[in-house]
């Protein structure tokens, strides 16, 4: 099995080589060994597991989270249902954003349809609603 050097692999997972260095320090990746001349090199199988980690954020999940689903990866045995509750959290956490993100674009619609668009500042409903100490949901 070739090793492969940081910018390669980079270039491969379609990351930058900052990232590789960063999820190296997050301990996303394992150590990577070392020529004689301190060089990097990498397994070739560092490229589907960048390639997964990248994938892992895309949909939105912690390093945390990221470094639960690969631990349980490695380990070959896992059931997939400590997996599938790692997802299922998220999901539930993805929802809730959601809501709170729904909750947010009605009260900012609410705003900018009694605001008339024109006329003196002080009668802006909407800056009224910034600077009141009562909230309105």
């Amino acid at each position: 099995m070739k090793s492969i050097h940081i910018g390669v692999l980079a270039a491969q997972a379609e990351v930058s080589v900052d990232t590789v260095r960063y999820y190296e320090r997050a301990q996303l990746l394992p150590p990577p060994r070392r020529t004689a001349s301190g060089y990097r090199t990498y397994p070739p199988t560092a490229v589907e597991r960048l390639r997964f980690i990248r994938r892992a954020k895309e949909l939105g999940f912690s390093l945390d989270e990221i470094r639960e689903l690969l631990r349980l990866s490695d380990r070959g045995d896992t059931d997939v249902a400590s997996i599938r509750e790692i997802a299922a959290r998220h999901l539930a956490d993805v929802a809730a954003r959601l809501a709170e993100l729904e909750r947010l674009r009605a009260g900012l619609e609410r705003l900018v349809a009694h605001c008339p668009g024109h006329g003196d500042p002080g009668q802006c409903p909407i800056l009224d609603a910034l600077t009141s100490s009562t909230r309105e949901d």
